[in-house]
């Protein structure tokens, strides 16, 4: 039972970050329908902002907010310039562009900075360990679940009690409608955008104070596991995508401590069976989504 909720603890700590980018994603989704397998970038972003800071001696408290910050506007700048112009295209466009935007994020930093990977050191809280009782709880895991709750919560207010809120809610049911009643397509979907890069950032910022070092293509993996987690919950359920996020990094948890250590390496082929039989029986996902219109 004890090594049951270490291993739950854990799990919660390694899915905030898939949870995070996936409610990003579905975002997106709901609002344009869709899949931006650009997201990731933004997590790359972040990383080569807080190698250039903390290569400076810059203090972690100034680089993580710099950090969160210019995933923001990469996130802006990239509806701006690549999605605005195509947004009325079919969805197949729109998918190619985003792959489009994120080959050309990785030769953009191996020509500009290296392709070999640019350390920085991690913090001490990112590894410190304490006990309570039987359990061995690492304090960043703590730290990433509080932050991802208080995203999830804020998010949640934030579309029920204001106008950019309901903006987004309106144009997820039916955009050609939530036109028709007001609602501004290039604001809706800038700020969407910009939301999605704000969690990004948040997402970034967690994963990114242990992980210790930048390279070209290191959102890659987050990005597609956030995918993954956002189809679980259901593509364009916000909920869902908070429940698959935190599923999948749980899973991968628990497979990791269950399976014999000549296994281990199998980890994600284990979830991804685990993922098919999901889909085999109820393929919309673990939420219903309403179909919505794409402007």
């Amino acid at each position: 039972m004890t090594q049951f909720v270490q291993n739950l603890i854990d799990g919660l700590g390694n899915g905030s970050t898939y949870a995070l980018l996936a409610v990003g994603v579905s975002m997106l989704f709901g609002v344009m329908h869709l899949v931006n397998f650009a997201h990731g970038e933004l997590l790359t972003m972040g990383a080569y902002v807080i190698y250039a800071m903390r290569s400076n001696d810059i203090s972690w408290w100034v680089a993580i907010p710099v950090a969160i910050l210019s995933a923001v506007v990469l996130s802006m700048l990239i509806e701006l310039v690549a999605f605005r112009r195509v947004r009325a295209a079919s969805a197949f466009t729109l998918l190619l562009t985003s792959f489009a935007i994120e080959i050309l994020s990785h030769a953009a930093w191996r020509i500009g900075v290296s392709s070999t990977p640019r350390r920085y050191e991690a913090p001490d809280i990112a590894f410190k360990v304490v006990e309570l009782g039987p359990f061995n709880i690492e304090i960043w895991d703590v730290v990433s679940i509080l932050v991802a709750v208080a995203c999830f919560v804020g998010t949640a207010i934030m579309l029920r009690t204001t106008m950019f809120g309901l903006a987004i809610r309106a144009a997820s049911e039916d955009f050609d409608a939530a036109r028709l009643m007001g609602v501004r397509a290039n604001r809706v979907i800038s700020g969407a955008f910009a939301y999605a890069g704000l969690l990004a950032g948040i997402a970034g910022a967690i994963w990114l104070v242990r992980r210790g070092q930048a390279d070209p293509r290191m959102g890659a993996e987050p990005l597609l596991k956030a995918v993954i987690a956002a189809i679980i919950g259901g593509l364009g359920s916000l909920p869902g995508a908070v429940v698959g996020g935190l599923s999948l990094g749980v899973a991968e948890v628990y497979f990791r401590s269950w399976l014999p250590s000549d296994l281990q390496g199998l980890t994600d082929s284990f979830v991804f069976v685990v993922i098919a039989v999901l889909f085999v029986v109820r393929p919309q996902g673990l939420f219903n989504v309403r179909t919505a219109e794409r402007v």
